[in-house]
């Protein structure tokens, strides 16, 4: 059956099995079904497209019907044309979110031959259209850029917004933590009413609302790359958090003072050994009740 009539009897919820197989098939299988997905919020009366189409014809006076055979297939092609068009302005306005699941990371190429490397339950939104004009990105958790030398790079958080030109630079963006390091070249950091640059292993760091200054990075990529994690002074809760992002479990951590700092690293590989480099130095005890269910207690 051809491309267009397997559409249209889509449309009128006529497929059978095979026709549905062969329908998936088709290479923009999923951009018709985003369109008709997205077509559903609207409050528009609800009609059969062929239904609707006879009835228009048969509207037609009789005398005329045979001089006008010709209307009903070129109303069909216009018809397909016209989803066409719909589905190719569809899917080319869309965002492209790109998003890492917990135990995840990705790296992919932006269409600048910039890289972006995702780490664990991240975000990343961009849009391929503008791109040539506007490099903009939209991050949710944490990422390491490498930016392709060109116009302005700007990554936009809800906790500030970075811009950059030609450089490397990690940005971690979680509850209540905000923090940008610069591996290269130089960054912008905008955070409500203040903006600073930012040089090769000058960090910004945001907690709780709170600046917090820091040594100068020494490293020359975050440790989550090489799948460490890595702190220094800072809050035990937030390191439960992380391990639970890297390892996809829940931690249960009983009569333990969460607030106290901690600082260390663990690995993203070898959940007993990470959890002995979490534990030994604060004196904590750890079992493990099933795969995905760690609990922490005291001594």
């Amino acid at each position: 059956m051809k491309r267009e009539d397997l559409i249209l009897k889509w449309l009128d919820n006529e497929l059978n099995t095979q026709e549905l197989e062969a329908f998936k098939a088709l290479e923009d299988y999923e951009a018709l079904v985003k369109l008709s997905n997205s077509t559903k919020r609207f409050k528009a009366p609800e009609y059969e497209i062929s239904i609707e189409l006879d009835r228009v014809l048969n509207n037609i006076s009789v005398s005329k019907k045979r001089s006008n055979n010709w209307l009903k297939p070129i109303l069909r092609v216009a018809a397909i044309l016209a989803i066409s068009f719909s589905i190719y302005y569809y899917t080319t306005t869309l965002d492209t979110n790109i998003t890492t699941l917990a135990a995840q990371k990705t790296t992919i190429e932006l269409p600048d031959a910039s890289s972006v490397s995702l780490n664990a339950l991240s975000t990343l939104t961009y849009n391929k259209k503008s791109w040539t004009t506007i490099r903009d990105v939209e991050l949710n958790g944490e990422a390491y850029f490498k930016v392709a030398k060109g116009s302005t790079f700007k990554v936009s958080t809800s906790a500030g917004t970075v811009t950059v030109l030609g450089t490397q630079f990690n940005i971690k963006h979680r509850d209540n933590f905000f923090e940008v390091v610069c591996y290269e070249g130089s960054v912008r950091v905008s955070h409500k009413t203040d903006t600073v640059t930012l040089k090769p292993g000058d960090s910004f760091l945001i907690i709780d609302g709170k600046f917090i200054a820091k040594e100068k990075e020494t490293n020359l990529n975050p440790s989550w790359i090489k799948n460490e994690s890595y702190f220094k002074s800072i809050s035990f809760a937030y390191v439960l958090n992380e391990f639970e992002r890297q390892y996809n479990v829940t931690i249960n951590p009983q009569n333990i003072d969460l607030e106290q700092l901690f600082t260390g690293s663990f690995v993203h590989n070898n959940k007993e050994l990470a959890l002995k480099s979490i534990t030994l130095p604060l004196n904590l005890n750890y079992s493990i009740e099933n795969n995905n269910s760690i609990v922490l207690s005291r001594e």
